[in-house]
């Protein structure tokens, strides 16, 4: 039986569509559960955010491994990243602070790290970003509440300098990573 190939899934604190990712995701994990183990890397604020948005459980009873950032390099995901141990690293929802941290090549946390050394390995990173488009959105906070918030022409200027870095990828929804594992799992 062929080993199976590792994902690194990284959550940052965007709270903006990580329902959502959570159900697209658990969906992946189902179908593709004989080519792949996904492997959750929780940053410090995306830890307390999963916690609000009370699907911390959910995460640790669908993937076998969860890891939460304790710093920039521990857990040890991007020095694995650039040992080629994953096919690729997904980063979803991302907040515009982690998406400007990795456009401005600031590796001072554990997701942005790890992305920034898959860029320079040759790893394909997916992100799906919270704030791709300039203008009003609006997000469902925990309660079922929608919050209105006013997406800066700034954080898509880093989206769009993300779109133009070498094997590195955007998602505008995350219904689309599922066509991702299709691509690199086809059957």
């Amino acid at each position: 039986m062929e080993k199976k190939k590792k994902i690194a899934w990284g959550i940052t604190g965007a709270g903006d569509k990580i329902l959502e990712t959570m159900k697209v995701m658990e969906k992946i994990r189902l179908e593709f559960e004989d080519q792949v183990d996904i492997e959750v890397f929780i940053s410090k604020s995306g830890d307390q955010v999963v916690k609000y948005y009370g699907i911390s459980n959910d995460i640790e009873s669908n993937f076998d491994r969860v890891w939460v950032e304790i710093n920039a390099n521990a857990p040890f995901l991007a020095g694995n990243i650039q040992l080629g141990k994953y096919e690729f690293m997904l980063i979803a929802p991302a907040t515009s602070n982690t998406v400007a941290k990795i456009a401005m090549r600031m590796g001072d946390t554990l997701i942005s790290n790890a992305a920034i050394m898959g860029q320079k390995a040759d790893v394909p990173i997916y992100i799906l970003p919270s704030d791709v488009e300039e203008g009003v959105t609006i997000t469902q906070l925990p309660d079922g509440k929608d919050l209105k918030i006013t997406i800066r022409k700034e954080d898509v200027e880093h989206v769009e300098k993300l779109a133009k870095m070498y094997e590195t990828y955007i998602l505008k929804e995350p219904h689309e990573m599922v066509e991702v594992f299709r691509k690199h799992f086809p059957e």
